[in-house]
């Protein structure tokens, strides 16, 4: 590694006292190591991988001062400016974030991976990120938006990548780790890990545990998941990395509310009998090979297999879940089912050239997919209160969806001078889907079968970025990149009796545009603030269509593109330690942080819909500010965090006024407080502890339609934690 790194760009990757840690990152390090700061920019290089140009941040997990056991995303992404997050599974399960107007739903509009590779149900027809790694076994998050579509892909917001621990920092052959952790609403949390690092192996393996009853009624949750990985070290160029993650999630589902229910009483729950239970594994094997000074190829090849089920009675929360009065017993329940069977291969390779005297890098690679989604729904489940996937006769509906996808891409680094840097890039995508079986029974009790609708299609995706380094830690970057959102199986399962598919109905695209300003100012000052447009063309929607050649005549809804949306704005950061500007002192700290992001996302004035056109993009507030101060002396550290959002639509119509079930309206705007505190009692020890909103604001960030509410789903009261850990 140490050969490769004296040919990589001279920008270096600096820990907050600037001082230089490495030119080279590779793809699972240590990072940050010896900072108190848990926000970096991305090096221009990582792995394979190109950042230079690119929007981007780099969170280091060991150093946010947050509730991590909960996954909660308010704190541990606060310093990345504009990131949206829904607050509606207080397990910290389900994580569901977006930026720039974009829908938080289970992270759909973000291309979510896990070292590297693609952990959601269907990067392509189904992206929704069921399944998120705990934070405990993260080592790093990275957050790439704008140009990250030319490198992953099938994404508007842009690529989260969670880097999970590894064991490569341990310096000897064994290391034990554990962390416990209690709080509110009976929550226990025990993480335990074993890894350590040989002159040819280092390998690294937690099991963690999570469950509690959650702060509203009916919320019981409980998660197990164990990682482990192996790396061999053929010779000091080539290694192999074996690794497999299983999780097992079951969580009870309290339902919505009306917005007078939550007014009365958030923790309140009137559905007891919902649940959802989800399994997913995640094999992949990397193969990592130094071919020269200059020159890195890595290949992985990954799989997911999952399983999402839930059982529970679904109707709106007007309709009450009690007992017949005729058969003495609960309704029936409806059952779901998916299961997902994807597997794929990405190869990239990086080099470095001279031209023109100047040392240049390219990076490319191909990537070859293959996935199904066996989809079982509407089920007529048991009339009982637990988890119980008995079915009653036949699914209502039974179908299967593929996808396949073959791509290329390519991109370059021109260094022009030693100021100039310019990033083309380019990527080709073939894309198949399709989807067949049976989507009901009509009402004499034959089979409704699906429409035969399948797509294919290729296309190819451009960009291009720029830097422009104004001193030696700061510089102006911009970036232009066109992107894409491939049809989902939710638009291929149209009722064949009421619905029909556009035979033209192509994939959303448009385009993200940065321009901004980032960097340092010797060990006190980082920055980064910008400018983004987002242009989101081809948005897929349903339309009511008049067919004149009937007799009467009659309508239909036609699934089909239904116009544009454009969101444009700015998004800031910044970081200040005073203590460090104005004194010498090296056992005290003060670090002051604000991120704020200003959104103006609307639909087009030449929208099919008219009930939407020229209409604010729902879910999409227009002001996120988060602000903080960490105030530290030695080992201790107490971090006080403020997090503003304002109101947002719930609908593409701009409803305010609340509807009746609580599933429409205005999300009003809210604050809420954190205050964390740190002690490191040594290198191996430490104490954590804190309080999740402080002053019990009452607050919500979704209005569901459906699953799992439907209507309000409440964010947290109230809560504490504390923990204690230990590294032998």
């Amino acid at each position: 590694m140490g050969a490769f790194a004296q040919t990589t760009p001279k920008k270096t990757f600096n820990d907050d006292s600037t001082a230089p840690k490495t030119k080279y990152l590779s793809e699972i390090t240590v990072v940050g190591h010896g900072s108190k700061s848990d926000y970096q920019q991305l090096p221009e290089i990582v792995g394979t991988s190109i950042y230079a140009g690119k929007k981007n941040a780099l969170i280091v997990l060991d150093n946010v001062q947050g509730n991590v056991v909960m996954n909660n995303m308010r704190q541990v992404l606060a310093k990345v400016p504009g990131i949206h997050v829904w607050e509606s599974d207080p397990s910290g399960i389900q994580i569901g974030i977006a930026a720039r107007g974009l829908s938080p739903n289970r992270s759909w509009e973000f291309n979510i991976r896990q070292n590297g590779y693609d952990i959601a149900a269907d990067p392509f027809g189904y992206p929704e990120a069921y399944y998120n790694p705990q934070l405990q076994a993260v080592q790093r998050m990275e957050v790439v938006r704008g140009q990250g579509s030319l490198q992953y892909g099938p994404q508007f917001g842009g690529m989260v990548n969670y880097i999970l621990r590894n064991g490569s920092e341990i310096k000897k052959p064994y290391e034990l780790e554990t962390q416990q952790t209690v709080g509110s609403n009976g929550l226990f949390n025990s993480y335990n890990a074993i890894g350590g690092n040989t002159q040819r192996v280092h390998y690294y393996g937690f099991f963690d545990h999570r469950s509690g009853d959650g702060w509203r009624d009916n919320s019981r949750f409980y998660t197990n998941a164990g990682f482990g990985t192996v790396t061999y070290r053929f010779t000091p160029k080539f290694s192999l990395t074996a690794e497999v993650m299983h999780s097992h999630i079951r969580s009870q589902q309290a339902g919505g509310l009306t917005d007078a229910q939550l007014k009365a009483d958030a923790q309140q729950s009137l559905r007891s009998r919902n649940w959802f239970d989800l399994l997913w594994t995640t094999p992949a094997i990397t193969a990592d090979f130094q071919l020269n000074e200059k020159t890195r190829w890595t290949t992985k090849l990954f799989a997911t297999i999952g399983d999402r089920n839930s059982v529970g009675f679904t109707p709106s929360i007007t309709v009450k879940d009690s007992i017949n009065r005729t058969t003495l017993d609960y309704n029936n329940r409806t059952l779901n089912i998916d299961r997902y069977r994807n597997y794929a291969l990405e190869s990239r390779l990086l080099t470095d050239y001279r031209l023109g005297g100047m040392n240049n890098t390219v990076s490319g690679g191909v990537r070859l997919y293959t996935g199904s989604t066996h989809r079982l729904a509407e089920g007529k489940g048991t009339t009982g209160s637990d988890y119980d996937m008995t079915v009653i006769g036949q699914y209502g509906r039974n179908i299967t969806f593929t996808s396949n996808n073959v791509a290329a891409f390519a991109e370059n680094i021109f260094r022009v001078g030693k100021k100039i840097l310019l990033i083309p890039g380019i990527r080709y995508e073939w894309l198949e889907g399709s989807a067949s079986g049976r989507n009901g029974f009509a009402s004499n009790g034959s089979a409704i079968i699906l429409q035969t609708i399948s797509r294919s299609r290729s296309f190819v995706l451009g960009g291009i970025g720029g830097e422009y380094h104004i001193t030696k830690a700061t510089e102006l970057y911009a970036n232009w990149a066109q992107a894409y959102r491939p049809i989902q199986f939710a638009n291929l399962q149209a009722p064949p009796t009421t619905d029909v598919v556009d035979p033209a109905l192509k994939d959303a695209r448009g385009y993200n545009l940065d321009l901004g300003y980032r960097g340092k100012v010797k060990n006190f000052l980082q920055f980064d603030v910008s400018g983004y447009l987002l242009q989101y063309n081809n948005r897929v929607g349903t339309v009511t269509v008049n067919n004149t050649a009937t007799t009467p005549a009659t309508s239909y809804r036609l699934v089909t593109n239904v116009g544009a949306s454009t969101s444009k704005g700015f998004e800031g950061y910044a970081e200040f330690n005073p203590v460090r500007a104005f004194t010498k002192s090296v056992n005290h700290d003060l670090i002051l942080f604000a991120s704020y992001s200003y959104t103006d996302a609307r639909y087009s004035g030449d929208h099919k819909d008219a009930a939407t056109k020229g209409k604010k993009v729902e879910n999409a507030p227009e002001n996120i500010l988060r602000t903080g101060v960490t105030a530290g002396y030695k080992g201790f550290l107490l971090t006080g965090q403020v997090s503003y959002v304002s109101a947002a639509f719930s609908d593409a119509t701009n409803t305010v006024a609340a509807s009746a079930n609580g599933q429409v309206g205005l999300i009003p705007a809210y604050t809420v407080t954190d205050l964390t505190a740190t002690y490191k009692f040594s290198k191996g020890l430490n104490l954590k502890a804190g309080l999740n909103n402080l002053f019990n604001e009452q607050y919500f960030t979704r209005r569901a339609g459906g699953y799992p509410g439907p209507g309000v789903l409440p964010g947290d009261g109230r809560t504490f934690f504390i923990s204690i850990g230990a590294k032998l």
